[in-house]
């Protein structure tokens, strides 16, 4: 007879674990494209510099200070940290429903009815009021046949992973975001510096105009120009003193304080990071904590669909209470014990199409974490492509300029001269060649920001600055 019965209920329990695995489905990747996603870059090299720590990457003492800062004080960290708790809280909810609920519950009842409501004769002195003492343990629990509970504890815990994927995302941004603003102000210091030079320059170029005139080597013209193109360089001051003020209060916020000084070098001390090793693309998947988000988000979404199947099946809920209850405190403890234990299952049949539109919903925004996931993985790449494309090209200018720059010194030396000791020039051919060795110089200083900062894009793209 035991053994019958044991085979009958071996036969039960499996047949449950059969229909339980068609319920809740196992989560595998999904097929995205994360092959060849780098433009013209073919390497099957797995090294990247998004395996280096970000103070390896940064050799500027300042810039390591500013860095670390923003990672203890940035508010935008702090908040994703705070998500983190959230997620946690969640997770640890979800699997206390696996476990029963437990209650206790004491109470004391009074009741009282007249003798009228009793229909006694009149005269009778009948007690009409009781007390009752209770106290009780209450328990439910559901099984979790289907896995409904434990799809939701898995995609609890893929929604913890995200916002810790989230939090990583940040910091990486963060590090970007500071690096980035710091090398753009030591830029800025430096057309500051050239242009405060070239007006120093201009300044005597003034006085030297005058000269010429009352050797009538030139005329007023000449002179006025000199001082039209003295003030076209005064002009730029205030506009380059505003932008590094704006850009010094951006990094204040950053860091978590109010808008201040922000003690830095210079660019002329910077070293360029040159070795710049981006590994495959499908190293993406475990390097970037965006793309790593997008995939867990996926997988919350998933999970949420395996719970909404499990709404068309039955759900199996036990519960049970029992404890002492008695009409005197006296005797409370004295043959005044309860119990009972229900066992409930509980089929939906009809429920106004909730079932079927929770189902659908769930597939619905599992495709979109999908095409979300894809979407992110294809951007990273691009930024990536991008990033390494600017500084190419950086370096191909700051070569060129070098030379523009040489060339363009030798010009204003030589138009100069011309115009003090012959009359093969005039002052036009000085201005023109002053306005353009200014402008050269400015640009070579922003192709030496847009190298230092297409190596920070770069790290940044790969997924480097939140690993140790």
């Amino acid at each position: 007879m035991n053994t019958r019965y044991h085979k009958y209920y071996f036969i039960i329990g499996f047949s449950i674990l059969t229909l339980t695995a068609c319920v809740s489905r196992k989560y595998e990747r999904p097929a995205v494209n994360s092959n060849d996603l780098y433009r013209d870059n073919t390497t099957g090299d797995s090294t990247t510099i998004a395996s280096l720590p970000w103070k390896n990457l940064f050799a500027d003492a300042a810039l390591q200070a500013l860095i670390q800062q923003g990672i203890n004080e940035n508010l935008d960290l702090k908040q994703a940290i705070e998500r983190i708790k959230i997620a946690e809280a969640t997770l640890l909810q979800s699997k206390g429903a696996l476990l029963p609920s437990l209650t206790a519950d004491l109470s004391v009842t009074d009741a009282k009815q007249s003798r009228a409501a009793l229909n006694f004769p009149p005269g009778i002195n009948i007690n009409t009021e009781t007390q009752t003492y209770k106290a009780q343990l209450s328990t439910s629990w559901e099984a979790d046949i289907w896995g409904k509970l434990s799809s939701a504890k898995r995609s609890a815990y893929a929604s913890l992973l995200q916002s810790d994927a989230a939090k990583r995302a940040v910091q990486t941004q963060l590090i970007a975001n500071i690096a980035n603003g710091y090398y753009n102000l030591l830029a800025l210091d430096k057309q500051l510096a050239i242009t405060e030079q070239t007006i120093r320059i201009r300044q005597t170029d003034v006085e030297t105009m005058k000269s010429l005139k009352e050797g009538a080597v030139v005329n007023g013209a000449a002179v006025v120009q000199s001082e039209a193109n003295l003030y076209a360089a005064q002009v730029t001051l205030p506009d380059l003193k505003r932008n590094i003020r704006e850009t010094e209060n951006a990094l204040s916020i950053l860091l978590g304080k109010g808008p201040g000084k922000i003690e830095r070098g210079t660019i002329d001390q910077q070293t360029v990071y040159s070795n710049l090793q981006t590994g495959v693309s499908a190293q993406l998947l475990q390097n970037r904590p965006d793309v790593q988000a997008a995939e867990f988000a996926f997988r919350a979404a998933f999970e949420n669909k395996n719970v909404a199947r499990s709404y068309f099946y039955p759900a199996l809920t036990l519960t049970a209470n029992g404890g002492l209850s008695s009409l005197s405190l006296k005797n409370f403890f004295d043959n005044s014990v309860f119990y009972n234990l229900i066992g409930g299952i509980t089929q939906p049949i009809f429920n106004k199409g909730q079932n079927k539109a929770r189902l659908k919903t769930a597939e619905a925004q599992k495709q979109i974490a999908f095409y979300s996931f894809q979407q992110t993985l294809l951007t990273s790449g691009q930024e990536v492509s991008n990033a390494l494309y600017a500084y190419q090209t950086a370096a191909e200018k700051e070569t060129t300029r070098a030379m523009q720059v040489a060339s363009l010194t030798k010009a204003v030396d030589y138009t100069k001269e011309l115009l003090r000791y012959s009359s093969a020039t005039n002052y036009t051919d000085v201005l023109t060649s002053e306005q353009s060795l200014l402008a050269a110089q400015l640009s070579g200083i922003n192709d030496r920001l847009q190298k230092l900062q297409s190596v920070v894009n770069l790290y940044r793209a790969l997924g480097g600055g939140w690993k140790e």
